[in-house]
């Protein structure tokens, strides 16, 4: 505890006067309204100021957590015989409206909501319940104290358990002083962060999203291999993936290498030779590193290969038709399983199947393994990255892919310098809420070769920095809770964490600029609240599925709309410490202009995981600039309040609202995702055909929070808006007292709305620009906006058909500074084509007189 006369101390004692919790009698109160009842006994709650000794962290940061030290406070317990593992009550509740995150699987999490500690899921991450009687919200976020990390569990009777674990058996403890965190707020968005700023003082363990800088592609245009290629990358391809679009006209500006480029094998291979002819994921689950440098196929690569006169061809379809082979063998595999569970008689067949099968992908790869390239010179993956740049001139980063643990079983013993140990696999007890994974079944099978945590720096800085050298410019780390499985040994899940994270942390800052970095199979709160330090940005969705991999033909279309709602309810909490990620999608899916109208109002970076020749730029075109940089949002979005504590995707009545801030307004996206959802009676999600359908909602321009980012907070206060519905292309003018607009959306489509503030011009003409009409994101294209007497100046990026809402014809409009014909409808519209300048940067000045 900090010294009473403590500056710190003595702010967090003044502010805790206001005695807002109480815990007496088997009650717990929020300003006199029970929220918990049946308290056992060994329960405790103590104050912030009483638990939270002072830390590092800036001034604005600190100041803010003095302000609201009084809004929350820390639960405890204590237990007679200590134990790895300790399960206890926090009370119980019932007949509350919540929203939770919970993990549905050890890498992901997603929402779930209903109206009594029972209704938990296990493994919850956080539940924020609703206490209307107060106007108020309660959040409850299990945490770390020393070497145990916990979560909340359902309990019978509405009782909300806390899970208290080590990891190791070897680290025992019978009590807890702060164990999880409460927080009361008015605002549920001002609550999660003031909640989440709170902890970052009092861990002292991880840093906000506001402290760090986030990478530099995150305003950018990217492709990604992965659902391209899977195992089966190899340079070729990816040149030419990148050429399709240079020649589409939308270049990328970032490219991600994912799993495949990797030097990998398995335990009884030649420790020397890389494995041969992977295509699917899942096949290299229980492969290793044997080199800390890339595969054959990257490494055989000579410095203008790809860029001379016999440079080799590359056919698509081969890469379709082994991926196609891939999921047939992958499908036989489990008829053989089912074959073995149940005496089939048709094993033998099968097993002659998967035979005659393999060998087709092993003829398509050419006979007995993968061709390299080696044409005598070997340049590896230094030159490919210099060729690509000399190529592709707008290509700014090359990130490729890797495991935590290095690959998917970590790294092989005796392979590298480096002290490698398999350790078998150990899963906690809450996992078995889960949904059954298939990477967590082979990561089991093969257990994890784990590099001792005290050569954590030296593991990571092995592999970055040769990375570095290569031109290589930040890394995706994926597979990140694979380490609570091995950690018995090394102390628990907390101290093997600390360790990793921390190596994992001073490599990113010497070889990737301390931004280049993406996590990914990373959404626990042991990550979260020890791995986050350093790390800007993160997935807050699951995979990208094109198909249902358990074989239902609908989930083709559920599957998207389960994306949308990872990554919304999830950026409530992720969104706090990293720049969320709304992940890749394919742009000749059947959704993706369902995924394209989420993406384009995500704040972040925009990719594509597109098959090489299998493109619609049409859409892509909507989302994405000439240069390959994307009309950003300047926020991340989030579920309007109406959606906080419904269930979106099969409650067959609720469409997913999510806003945003461009820089001169707001946007609303209005989502159809019902049809699928999480199943807790087979614990897993699943498709709910009776909710695919048509559902109505109502949109308001106060649903956006503008309060919630400094720059927006202006543009909340106007008396009158414009809205433009992109889709529907309509324009309507609105004021915060206005009735709502309604709309009825057809499952697998939305709607974005764009909100500006009219700006009224001697006294009487309305003006509000709304942007080029052919981007999804409108308002992004405004980059700059300046009244002037009788006139607007405006800077707007992009090509196609400028609109704005003028209550009367302007006298003169110019473009680039010369007079130019627009048109004018007395509805309002103001309209006027832009062309694309490449001189100017894409960027258009605009000046309009009345």
């Amino acid at each position: 505890m900090a010294p009473p006369n403590d500056p710190l101390n003595s702010a967090l004692g003044l502010a805790s006067l206001d005695k807002v919790f109480d815990l007496s009698d088997g009650k717990f109160t929020v300003r006199g309204v029970p929220l918990l009842c049946q308290v056992p006994d060994n329960v405790t709650f103590s104050s912030f100021s009483s638990i939270c000794e002072p830390r590092e962290a800036p001034p604005s940061i600190l100041q803010r957590v003095i302000a609201t030290s009084h809004k929350g406070g820390f639960f405890g317990f204590s237990q007679v015989s200590p134990s790895d593992r300790l399960t206890n009550s926090l009370g119980g509740f019932s007949g509350r409206s919540f929203l939770s995150i919970f993990r549905f699987k050890t890498w992901w999490s997603t929402q779930w909501v209903g109206n009594s500690g029972s209704d938990l899921q296990m493994e919850t991450q956080w539940v924020l319940v609703q206490v209307p009687e107060i106007k108020s919200y309660v959040v409850i976020i299990p945490i770390i104290e020393k070497s145990f990390r916990s979560a909340l569990h359902p309990g019978s009777d509405g009782h909300v358990m806390i899970c208290a674990e080590s990891g190791s058996t070897r680290v025992k403890a019978s009590s807890f002083g702060a164990i999880a965190y409460v927080h009361v707020s008015e605002n549920p968005y001002d609550l999660m962060k003031e909640a989440y700023s709170a902890l970052r003082v009092h861990l002292n363990t991880f840093r906000l999203l506001e402290e760090k800088t986030v990478p530099k592609i995150v305003d950018k245009f990217g492709w990604c291999t992965w659902d391209a290629f899977y195992l089966t990358v190899n340079p070729v391809g990816v040149w030419h993936g990148l050429k399709d679009f240079a020649e589409g006209g939308v270049a990328p500006r970032f490219v991600i290498i994912d799993d495949g480029w990797q030097s990998v094998n398995f335990d009884g291979d030649n420790p020397n030779e890389d494995a041969k002819n992977l295509v699917l994921g899942g096949e290299q689950m229980t492969a290793r590193l044997h080199r800390l440098d890339e595969g054959d196929k990257f490494k055989n690569y000579r410095l203008g290969l790809l860029s001379g006169p016999n440079a080799p061809s590359f056919n698509p379809k081969t890469v379709k038709e082994l991926i196609a082979k891939g999921i047939e063998v992958e499908r036989l595999g489990k008829q053989r399983d089912e074959a073995v569970s149940s005496g089939g008689s048709n094993l033998t067949e099968i097993e002659s199947r998967i035979v005659k099968v393999k060998k087709e992908i092993d003829d398509l790869f050419g006979g007995e393994g993968e061709r390299s390239e080696d044409c005598g010179g070997r340049g590896g993956i230094k030159a490919f990255t210099r060729d690509l740049r000399t190529e592709f001139k707008g290509l700014d980063d090359v990130y490729v892919w890797h495991a935590l643990c290095g690959a998917w079983g970590g790294v092989r013993p005796g392979a590298t310098h480096l002290d490698s140990k398999i350790i078998p696999c150990k899963l906690s007890p809450g996992l078995d809420g889960t949904m059954q994974d298939l990477a967590v079944v082979n990561i089991v099978k093969g257990s994890v070769g784990l590099v001792h945590p005290r050569q954590a720096n030296d593991f990571y800085d092995s592999m970055h920095s040769y990375l570095a050298q290569s031109g290589v410019t930040g890394v995706k780390i994926d597979v990140i809770h694979t380490l609570e499985y091995v950690c018995e040994e090394y102390g628990g899940r907390v101290e093997l964490a600390k360790a990793y994270y921390d190596g994992l942390t001073n490599s990113v800052v010497k070889n990737f600029n301390g931004s280049g970095i993406i996590a990914s199979m990373q959404q626990c709160n042991d990550f979260f609240f020890l791995g986050t330090k350093q790390i800007p940005m993160g997935r807050v969705g699951d995979d990208f599925w094109f198909q249902d991999p358990n074989g239902d033909p609908m989930g083709v279309f559920w599957l998207q709309g389960v994306h949308m709602i990872h990554c919304s309810y999830n950026s409530l909490w992720m969104g706090q410490m990293i720049q969320p990620d709304w992940d890749m999608f394919q742009s000749d899916h059947v959704c993706a202009k369902f995924h394209a109208g989420s993406r384009a109002i995500c704040g972040g970076p925009v990719y594509l995981s597109d098959n090489v020749g299998s493109h619609d730029f049409d859409l892509i075109k909507k989302l994405v600039f000439p240069d390959g940089t994307v009309p950003r949002c300047i926020h991340f979005p989030l579920p309007t309040r109406d959606c906080l504590f419904r269930n979106p995707l099969s409650d067959q009545k609720t469409v997913l609202k999510i806003w945003n801030f461009n820089k001169y307004g707001g946007v609303i996206g209005a989502f159809n995702c019902q049809g699928a959802g999480w199943d807790p009676k087979v614990q897993k999600i699943r498709g709910f055909p009776e909710c695919y359908k048509p559902i109505s909602c109502t949109v308001h321009v106060t649903e956006v929070e503008w309060d919630q980012k400094r720059e927006a907070t202006h543009m909340g206060k106007a008396e009158e808006y414009v809205v433009y519905l992109n889709q529907a292309e309509e324009l309507h003018l609105m004021t915060p007292k206005s009735e709502p607009l309604q709309i009825t959306i057809q499952p697998s489509t939305f709607e974005l709305y764009n909100f500006v503030p009219v700006t009224k011009l001697d006294g009487s003409i309305k003006f509000a620009p709304i942007g080029l009409t052919n981007m999804f994101n409108s308002g992004g294209t405004i980059q700059e906006l300046e009244y002037v007497e009788m006139g607007a100046k405006l800077k707007v990026k992009g090509g196609g058909s400028f609109l704005a809402y003028s209550s009367v014809s302007p006298k003169k409009f110019q473009l680039n500074g010369s007079d130019v014909a627009f048109e004018w409808l007395p509805g309002g519209k103001l309209t006027l084509n832009l062309a694309w300048i490449e001189e100017a940067g894409g960027v258009s000045d605009l000046a309009i007189f009345f």
